[in-house]
């Protein structure tokens, strides 16, 4: 009763299982969405979309939990980080069309893609990087993206251009206070992106604690340059990594949380419910592949001059999948529901270690049911 598992031909069809079996149990059986978890052994973009919005045309919050994900791949990150770029032309950091267009669909509620992509078109200018008035957009094109959305357009073109004018004074203001005032007075409000958005909420008070404390520890800017555009540049090189306590600590009791094994093994939180998906991927098993910092071959537990073989790689994955099932395991109290998809995410055929593994587990399972004796 603690095990539930379902075979699907495609990737598609094992999420619309997933989240059909999480609305049953949050709509029908009132547990909590904090008391499930979505595990996979690595949470792509593609997946982290997908799985927030089967669950939200559910209506279930969901929110994904990746550490090791540097801020520049964050969507809500590089809608803040366009926007800066906006306001503040003299940084000669004009941003390229297609990121000012998500940037608005970011931003502004409602706005889809096409429509934001039709906007840039007609208002942004990519010689001086700044924005034009909705009200020099043709008449026949302001009709097409509405007047509602042009209106919240507007209001963000204006709070954008207003930080950077001439009576302000000469410093301009700290990043991490722009950030705030960006958040606090616009997107934050009803009819703009980041309204009721917990995890674009959480990603802006990540960025604004890192521009803080780079800015209070860097002793000085390099030549020309302010420290917010030294940061930005950090930032679109990778440098920072979106690894934050409160990211770690946030439990909203409506939301369930996405994550790959190993952060929520890290978070040492049992839940009552986990779903495990694509157990047939090899990354359940699979180490990642580091030849310069190998973990087994540069311990002090290794040989010396021992060469590292196919043996040692199948034995690790075998030790490796062992730890992280009992782990996930124990931190389970009622029940494990395994996805299944005979096409992974990329459409290739799923023959990992655990789902050969789970395979012989029912096999036995199922002769002993079979053995016992029929009254």
């Amino acid at each position: 009763e603690a095990l539930a598992y379902d075979d699907s031909r495609y990737f598609p069809q094992m999420i619309e299982g997933v989240v059909s079996r999480i609305a049953s149990l949050v709509h029908d059986e009132g547990v909590l969405p904090s008391e499930i978890v979505i595990i996979a052994p690595f949470v792509s973009d593609a997946l982290q979309f997908m799985l927030i919005n089967r669950l939200s045309e559910a209506g279930i919050k969901g929110r994904a939990h990746r550490p090791s994900r540097a801020l520049r791949q964050e969507q809500a990150s590089l809608a803040l980080l366009t926007l800066a770029k906006v306001a503040y032309p003299r940084w000669r950091q004009y941003p390229p069309e297609v990121d000012v267009t998500h940037a608005l669909v970011q931003a502004v509620d409602s706005l889809d893609l096409v429509r934001a992509q039709l906007l840039v078109n007609h208002v942004y200018t990519r010689k001086s990087g700044t924005l034009a008035p909705f009200s020099s957009v043709p008449a026949s094109v302001q009709e097409r993206i509405s007047y509602l959305l042009g209106d919240r357009y507007e209001t963000l073109r204006a709070w954008l251009v207003g930080v950077d004018q001439p009576e302000e004074p000469a410093e301009e203001a700290p990043l991490d206070h722009f950030w705030s005032r960006l958040f606090g007075e616009v997107l934050s409000q009803e009819g703009f992106g980041f309204h009721d958005d917990v995890s674009a909420a959480e990603v802006t008070a990540n960025m604004i604690d890192s521009a803080r404390r780079f800015r209070q520890t860097i002793p000085s800017a390099g030549e020309g340059k302010t420290f917010a555009q030294e940061y930005v540049e950090l930032v679109e090189q990778g440098v920072f990594a979106d690894q934050y306590l409160r990211s770690w600590e946030l439990t909203d009791p409506e939301t369930v949380l996405i994550a790959p094994a190993y952060t929520f093994l890290m978070r040492n939180v049992p839940v009552d419910y986990q779903f495990w998906i694509s157990v047939g991927a090899q990354g359940w098993s699979q180490r990642l592949y580091q030849p310069l910092t190998h973990p087994y071959v540069l311990s002090r537990e290794w040989l010396p001059g021992r060469p590292w073989t196919d043996a040692d790689e199948v034995a690790a994955g075998q030790d490796v999948l062992f730890r992280l099932t009992l782990g996930l395991v124990r931190r389970c109290r009622r029940g494990i529901y395994l996805g299944f998809s005979e096409l992974g995410e990329q459409g290739r055929e799923q023959r990992g270690l655990l789902l050969m593994s789970i395979q012989q587990m029912l096999r036995r399972l199922h002769q002993e049911q079979d053995d016992e004796p029929h009254v």
